[in-house]
């Protein structure tokens, strides 16, 4: 999928027209510096014909630059510090256990961007923030919908539900490139390092510049310690899963293949992981970047985890960053900081050139080692047994494509095809929730060879159920009943769905199917009492009893004071089913809060009336979609910010 390019083509613009009053003279700011542009090293001829990138085009007259980049202003500036401030306490309360205490700030945190005005809607901070908050409020979600679902499936069925719940795909550890980055302290450099490095230049091939000096050679030493080593090893190993695609998406996107080097710092190659700030994907792609460029995010997928999707979006985006910027360090610096904090640095010092900006510390902290970093990753990796690296490269990824017209588990598929749950994971890492979402057309990816078998396998489960339902192979020795206490289900419904007469139990070997119920997520949420709330009237908001609103509350009567929060455990969307309660019956339709079914606008739309207390967040949750597809479908949320008793159009997920 391509990204929006009426987007990215602003930031662009912006940007370029930034960096060409580097070529202006006379200028007031550039009066003191005249702009030193290092010349990039020699590219191979191979290279430079597969990109085919024209130098850095300077318009002729300047245009006001302040008029074209949003700028900030001082109510700017003070709102981003609260935000940010209660953004940052959030992410500390998250981390100390504190989790009431950290959504509360996280709200806060959200509510102050909201009720930013039409004067700061252009400010990229803002919107950055924005993203980031969410994302991290997203991830932070999951994790407790997963602990909740396990433990609300064990006190339901009193059995051990460690494999059989639905659950959400964990993300990975901290992205390296963090660890690398911000160490305090690197070793002592290693004399004989320098004339290694500089030999190796002139034997191993590569299409981007290759550099040999104090920063990057502190690094090389670092990778020779264990921790560096097992840094790159691992990076090294799980290389072999992805090099043949990446190196075949950046030479057709007309970049240099070394770039792979860079997904390599970034993520060791592990689609999973998410950096502190909420980049996540083998190419950590921010939430508002991966947009851009197509990565779209929804409750059950996040293609940034998609390694072939996210590869050409960042090929996409490096190849956008040299048109800028013409020059390939730069270019990373800017993938790591932004575009915009590479200008800005330029333009301040006057010079073009990662080195000089670097030695007057123009650039973010991390930013100023990102370069060194990936050069001299780049070198260990292009000759490891130079540097006693010795590593053998998982194979690649190997797998048919099969297009759905409806939702499935991949633990159905795992049962279908004979394949293990970890090994469909890893090739369908952007589905968060092991759950493919109902799109036609979906691309899932399963073992070569195993779609006609899958096909027939899963054809006798009805379709809506498809998202709950297992096989089975009864095994020699293992009975029925066996069967059903492994999946907690009842006997009686294992035999009415397989048509099995009690009295004449099925042959060892026969394939069962096994009707397990749909798993229903629940979530804690904090709801703030409002002048006039009942406790009736919350509780029947929220589809829960009194009893129990008593109880999580612990609350004595019926009398409840404006202002304060309270805990509510709700009953949120099934997978692709209606809302149920923990008996798996219907809840009645209608309560506050749901979708309201009118006139669709387009095929699967809603009309949403908004209620008092919501936000764009709150409303992208319940309809399993995101805040920006909310914003495309309502063109009046870029004008105005949100109020009660609007209408939303949205198109809901299945």
């Amino acid at each position: 999928m391509r990204g929006k390019r009426g987007k990215r083509g602003v930031s662009i613009l912006a940007v370029a027209l930034s960096l060409s009053l580097l070529a202006v003279a006379g200028c007031e700011d550039f009066a003191k510096h005249t702009a030193q542009v290092r010349q990039p090293a020699p590219t191979p001829q191979a290279s430079l014909d597969a990109a085919k990138i024209g130098a850095l085009p300077f318009p002729a007259h300047v245009p006001d630059l302040q008029a074209l980049v949003p700028g900030s202003s001082p109510a700017a500036d003070l709102l981003l510090a609260q935000a940010q401030a209660s953004f940052d306490a959030g992410e500390q309360a998250y981390q100390a256990g504190q989790l009431a205490v950290a959504r509360e700030d996280f709200n806060s945190a959200l509510d102050r961007l909201m009720k930013s005005g039409p004067e700061d809607a252009g400010d990229v901070r803002l919107r950055q923030l924005f993203d980031r908050i969410v994302d991290t409020m997203q991830n932070d979600e999951i994790e407790t919908e997963k602990r909740d679902e396990i433990v609300a499936s064990a006190g339901e069925t009193g059995a051990d539900t460690t494999d059989e719940s639905q659950t959400v795909t964990p993300p990975e550890s901290t992205a390296p490139i963090e660890e690398i980055a911000n160490m305090e302290s690197l070793p002592a450099t290693d004399p004989r390092l320098a004339a290694m490095a500089e030999k190796e230049l002139i034997t191993v091939p590569h299409d981007i510049p290759l550099t040999v000096n104090a920063s990057v050679l502190q690094y090389l030493s670092f990778f020779e310690t264990p921790r560096g080593r097992e840094i790159v090893e691992l990076g090294l190993q799980r290389a072999g899963r992805y090099r043949a695609m990446i190196e075949s998406t950046l030479k057709k996107e007309g970049v240099p293949q070394d770039l792979i080097y860079l997904a390599q710092a970034e993520s060791a190659f592990k689609p999973k992981v998410i950096s502190s700030a909420g980049a996540r994907g083998i190419w950590q792609f921010m939430p508002y970047t991966g947009e851009e460029y197509g990565l779209d995010r929804n409750f059950w997928v996040d293609k940034r985890d998609d390694p072939e999707a996210a590869t050409r979006a960042a090929a996409e985006h490096l190849r956008d960053l040299y048109q800028m910027f013409g020059d390939w360090y730069l270019v990373m610096a800017a993938y790591n900081s932004g575009p915009l904090n590479v200008a800005r640095a330029v333009e301040r010092t006057g010079y073009a050139d990662f080195w000089k900006l670097q030695k007057l510390n123009a650039l973010p902290a991390q930013t100023k080692n990102y370069v060194p970093i990936i050069l001299a990753l780049a070198m260990v990796a292009k000759d490891p047994l130079l540097y006693g690296i010795h590593v053998d490269p998982d194979p690649p990824l190997t797998f048919d494509t099969i297009r759905l017209n409806h939702a499935i588990s991949l633990r159905l598929v795992a049962d279908a095809t004979n394949t293990s749950l970890d090994d469909l994971e890893a090739m369908n890492p952007e589905l968060v929730r092991g759950i493919t979402p109902n799109q036609p057309g979906f691309a899932l990816h399963v073992p070569p060879g195993t779609g006609p078998e899958l096909q027939k396998e899963i054809a006798s489960i009805p379709l809506d159920k498809r998202t709950s339902w297992r096989l089975a192979k009864l095994e020699p020795g293992q009975s029925l009943g066996e069967v059903a206490r492994q999946y907690h289900v009842s006997l009686a419904s294992l035999e009415n769905v397989n048509v099995i007469d009690a009295h004449d139990p099925p042959a060892p070997g026969t394939e069962l199917v096994v009707p397990t119920p749909p798993s229903t997520l629940h979530r804690w949420v904090a709801y703030r009492i409002r002048p006039g709330d009942t406790v009736g009237g919350v509780a029947g908001r929220f589809h829960v009893s009194v009893g129990e609103l008593r109880e999580w509350n612990h609350l004595r009567g019926n009398v409840i004071i404006a202002g304060r929060e309270l805990r509510i455990y709700e009953t949120i969307r099934s997978f692709y089913g209606r809302t149920r309660d923990v008996a798996y019956h219907p809840r009645p339709r209608g309560y506050a809060g749901h979708p309201v079914r009118r006139a669709p606008v387009e095929r699967g739309a809603v009309e949403h009336r908004v209620r008092p207390g919501e936000t764009l967040w709150s409303i992208a949750r319940s309809y399993g979609t995101t805040v920006a597809a909310l914003k495309r479908e309502n063109p009046f949320l870029d004008r105005r910010e949100l109020k009660a008793g609007d209408h939303l159009n949205i198109v809901a997920s299945p």
